[in-house]
C-alpha cells in the first residue's frame, strides 16, 4: 500500500500531464517500479504514462538504457553520470515528456566509503534538453529508503512540471 505522501506526489504529477497532455515515464534501479507503480495507482494514467524499465543490474542499465559500459566501470551504477545516461536512453526509449530516474543504495549492503546506504542518485530529463539531478542520502532501513525515494522522486517532478509549465497557460 501507498502512503498519502506518495499518492499525492503522484496526483499532483497527473493531474498536470493531463491538463498539459504530456508524457512521463521511468527507469528505476533501487525503487524496483516503485514509482511507476504510483503514477500508475491513478485513475486514467494510460493518458500520461508510457512505460517503464525496471533496470537493477548494470547489464540491463546497458541493454534497455544505453548506458556506457565505461560509465559504469569508472563512476559506478550509483552516479550523476549514470543517471544522466539512463534518463537519456529512456527518453529515446519512449519519446516521453519527462523522464524520471533513480538508482540508489537501498541496503542493507551495498554501501562504500563514498556511497552510504540510502544514497539515491535521480535524474529527470525534460523533453530530452533539459536534465536535472539530485542525489540525497535517505535514512532507515530498505523499505524507508526506497519509500522515502519515491515521495521524493514525484515530489521532484511535480516541481520541475509546474516550472516546465509555467509559461503555458
Amino acid at each position: 500500500m501507498l502512503s498519502q505522501s506518495i499518492l499525492n506526489g503522484s496526483t499532483q504529477c497527473g493531474a498536470i500531464l493531463t491538463q498539459y497532455g504530456l508524457s512521463i515515464a521511468t527507469a528505476e534501479s533501487c525503487t524496483g517500479g516503485g514509482i511507476a507503480y504510483a503514477l500508475t495507482e491513478i485513475a486514467g494514467s494510460s493518458a500520461y504514462f508510457k512505460q517503464s524499465v525496471v533496470t537493477y543490474s548494470n547489464q540491463a542499465k546497458q541493454d534497455r538504457l544505453q548506458v556506457n559500459a565505461a560509465t559504469l566501470q569508472k563512476y559506478g551504477a550509483v552516479s550523476e553520470q549514470t543517471v544522466s545516461e539512463m534518463a537519456m536512453g529512456l527518453y529515446q526509449l519512449s519519446h516521453c515528456d519527462l523522464a524520471l530516474v533513480t538508482s540508489g543504495i537501498a541496503g542493507p549492503g551495498g554501501a562504500t566509503a563514498d556511497k552510504p546506504v540510502g544514497l539515491v542518485h535521480f535524474a529527470w530529463l525534460w523533453q530530452g534538453e533539459q536534465l536535472s539531478l539530485s542525489a540525497e542520502v535517505f535514512s532507515g532501513n530498505r523499505s524507508q529508503v526506497r519509500s522515502n525515494a519515491i515521495e521524493y522522486a514525484l515530489n521532484r517532478a511535480h516541481h520541475l512540471l509546474k516550472n516546465y509549465t509555467a509559461n503555458k497557460t
